[in-house]
């Protein structure tokens, strides 16, 4: 069963494309002639690509024609791309930066598509999802301070459960990580130590552990590891059934990643004129303390005519249409604030070079 868990999430996580295309439609929108397909190929952030694939399989129903592909390869790789113009849009847990904005000739601009969570996930005989994780633990943990699954801290947390005498086996992300800038934000916010010796990023030298290639490979070594602990985003462990902790917020309440909230926590999130913003440690009681947006990375400008108006077409069906889609794969709809943000932004560029 584990074997073909794995096997299931690997490949819907390495899929290349599912696709989609648009039919005429009136004035001021455009579309490509009847029957002419338009292929769009992007890469990125793998925080998103549940969602991302549902999205290009429903769309497809409604636009046949155009054909989008998106290969879930991290959000370092994704923002390279984009930077060398291989790919046609990129995800991005972090959006990008004004200096790497800077390097694009054809502009750019960031979209938030979609919120989610970053899940603490463990692999323990016995315990079942909740197992309790302080602000003083969870770092500990990582920083390879608390070695042991029936180590004093963890028990006084979880009187309630027989925590067994295992040694703890840290998993993280390899490669250049949105999922990993999330949550190493997070421990820095609430660890000194962390923040001084170890830091925040897309990568980052941990104190302990072994480095595992994205979410699906992060997922499928808990589930194959007694004792394993690690980080993904909410939907692999939903979509898993993976063990998942309930980790202390700034009110001192313990809280596990549903829809309310992650819902609290995203609300806290402010976004700057160019529709960035990040949270690392939320303030509202009711907030599940490690939470996101995901961002589209588009061109201001596209040579290709037909590319550019259907990509926005696109986001627009998405911000809108497709916002219903998330709950039941693990993320959350964008506030209404936030889709009216990006509707203005996708108003005012045409994603079209001028003649």
């Amino acid at each position: 069963m584990r074997r073909r868990r794995y096997l299931y999430l690997s490949t819907f996580a390495g899929l290349g494309a599912v696709a989609c295309q648009s039919k005429p439609v009136p004035p001021p929108e455009t579309s490509p002639p009847p029957g002419q397909p338009v292929f769009l190929n992007g890469a990125g952030a793998t925080f998103p690509s549940f969602l991302y694939l549902k999205w290009f399989a429903e769309y497809q129903k409604l636009y046949p024609e155009v054909q989008i592909s998106y290969q879930p390869i991290g959000s370092a790789a994704g923002i390279q791309q984009f930077l060398t113009g291989t790919v046609d849009f990129a995800g991005s847990d972090v959006a990008m930066t004004d200096e790497e904005a800077a390097k694009v000739q054809r502009g750019a601009l960031f979209v938030p598509m979609t919120a989610g969570s970053v899940a603490v996930v463990y692999n323990i005989p016995g315990v079942p999802t909740g197992l309790k994780l302080s602000r003083q633990v969870l770092p500990a943990i990582f920083l390879g301070q608390i070695t042991r699954w029936n180590d004093q801290e963890l028990a006084v947390l979880n009187p309630e459960l027989t925590l067994p005498d295992l040694p703890i086996t840290v998993v993280y992300r390899s490669d250049g990580s949105g999922t990993t800038a999330i949550f190493t934000s997070h421990l820095s916010a609430i660890n000194p130590l962390w923040q001084n010796q170890v830091g925040t990023g897309l990568t980052v030298n941990w104190p302990v552990g072994t480095g595992i290639k994205d979410n699906a490979g992060i997922s499928a070594q808990i589930q194959q590891g007694e004792g394993v602990i690690g980080y993904v985003e909410t939907a692999y462990a939903l979509q898993l059934k993976l063990a998942t902790a309930a980790l202390e917020n700034q009110s001192g309440k313990f809280l596990l990643p549903t829809e309310n909230s992650v819902e609290k926590g995203v609300a806290d999130v402010k976004l700057d004129a160019k529709l960035r913003g990040f949270i690392p440690d939320p303030a509202s009681p009711e907030a599940y303390p490690i939470v996101s947006y995901s961002w589209f990375l588009i061109y201001q400008k596209y040579e290709d005519k037909n590319k550019g108006e259907t990509l926005r077409k696109f986001i627009k069906w998405a911000l809108v249409e497709g916002q219903k889609f998330g709950l039941a794969l693990g993320y959350v709809p964008l506030p209404g604030s936030v889709v009216a943000q990006a509707q203005n932004l996708m108003q005012q560029h045409t994603l079209v070079a001028s003649p």
